[in-house]
């Protein structure tokens, strides 16, 4: 097993078996190495142009056209991945290497399907895609079977068994869909907030899917990116741990993150532990975001994210590799290097007006900003809070690197191309 604490001493004669040899054919030819990703959303893009770096002939899918990933990629597929015929029958034709999930709403029986017929390798694996986007699923493997510490939970399916389980678990609650989703989840204080939370989770269906968990007097949250690949040392599966990531989020948005999260060598310990076990427990190669609440020295299991994240964004300047190239070279079977070259810190661009067709300015003072840079996703259509790009900075302290951060993000401007 790699060491938890640092990344994997060059290969060399010396230090025992050399690393698996990788062999990858040439895009747009017929021995092309290929990727189909299921979502073409910002963190889809990312992940594109670390495939591109080494060759590997992207396929994007999404329901739109021209999604951020879209953009970037060989080819685009115009195709919702809920739709387990279409995805079927797009997985037939294109015959891919690797299938990656990257959005929560997919057709999972068909990856599952897929992986048994070994007609491709889904990433990281089919039952990571399948669990990690289902709340009730993760969370009773999380807490039941690794018998990992978790906030106390219960999951509703009717106004009654909500009205019953905030009364068993007591205020405050917070709740959420059971399925991973775009609905906010809703922190409930009081008998005043019931009904409001109902009608926000439900949005007017009679009978939904929830878990509501007793909100934990918790004194962060944080993420820890674990990073399981081949270990070039022995030739078996292993993982790498980044350095923890802290980050923020308002009204269900992520707004920024930093790295690394000063935390004690007791709770990192402890942190690496509930990563290890989670990622382990779902198998195959990738990165895995794993979200935990810290109380002193306590960690509690939140989710887990079987794919990079927005909160990992800050490892586009942190890390000598950022997640979506660790992603990358996981998936390709290739050594992994987690190491963190300087504090850094993201921060997210948002739109102000809603317009189809806009342009960013003021990107000359924002990248005056010192070891700053901008990542814009090339989203077509705006509105009003929509994350458009993440501005980025590192500096000595991370302090300084949120400062520099948040001076790029508010350097720059979404405007409306008419009028």
């Amino acid at each position: 097993m790699v060491s938890e604490e640092r990344s994997l001493p060059e290969a060399s004669e010396s230090t025992g078996p050399k690393p698996a040899q990788v062999e990858l054919g040439t895009p747009l030819t017929a021995n092309a190495t290929t990727v189909m990703l299921l979502g073409s959303g910002e963190l889809s893009r990312e992940l594109a142009i670390a495939f591109h770096r080494f060759g590997v002939e992207v396929h994007a899918v999404d329901r739109t056209s021209h999604a951020p990933a879209q953009q970037v990629a060989h080819y685009a597929h115009v195709v919702d991945v809920s739709d387990p015929v279409a995805v079927t029958q797009l997985i037939r034709r294109v015959r891919p290497d690797f299938i990656i999930p990257e959005i929560e709403t997919i057709a999972a029986d068909v990856l599952e399907a897929v992986e048994e017929r070994g007609h491709a390798t889904v990433v990281p694996s089919a039952k990571a895609a399948a669990l990690s986007t289902n709340r009730e699923r993760m969370r009773r493997l999380a807490a039941e079977e690794l018998g990992l510490p978790t906030p106390s939970y219960m999951f509703v399916s009717t106004h009654t068994e909500f009205e019953v389980a905030i009364g068993s678990l007591g205020y405050p609650v917070v709740a959420k869909a059971a399925e991973q989703s775009t609905r906010p989840n809703c922190v409930i204080e009081s008998e005043e907030d019931v009904e409001r939370a109902w009608e926000v989770l439900c949005d007017g269906q009679p009978e939904t899917r929830l878990v509501v968990e007793k909100l934990v007097d918790f004194d962060y949250e944080l993420a820890m990116l674990a990073v399981r690949s081949t270990d070039p040392a022995t030739g078996q599966l292993a993982t790498w741990f980044c350095e923890p990531i802290g980050y923020k989020y308002d009204a269900g948005q992520y707004v920024e993150s930093w790295q690394p999260m000063r935390i004690s060598e007791e709770a990192l310990g402890n942190a690496r532990s509930v990563a290890a076990r989670v990622s382990n427990a779902l198998g195959g190669r990738g990165v895995f975001s794993v979200k935990m609440f810290v109380a002193g020295d306590d960690v509690y299991f939140s989710e887990v994210h079987a794919r990079p994240h927005e909160t990992g964004l800050v490892t586009i300047a942190s890390q000598r590799l950022s997640q979506f190239e660790l992603h990358s070279r996981a998936i390709l079977n290739m050594p992994i290097d987690v190491t963190l070259t300087s504090p850094g810190a993201a921060c997210s661009l948002f739109s102000t007006v809603d317009a189809h067709s806009v342009r960013i300015t003021g990107l000359g003072e924002a990248l005056a900003v010192p070891e700053s840079r901008v990542e814009l996703f090339g989203k077509q259509d705006a509105t009003i809070g929509r994350g458009m790009g993440v501005a980025l900075a590192t500096a000595e302290t991370i302090g300084e690197a949120a400062q520099r951060a948040r001076a790029v993000a508010d350097a720059i401007s979404v405007e409306n191309t008419v009028g």
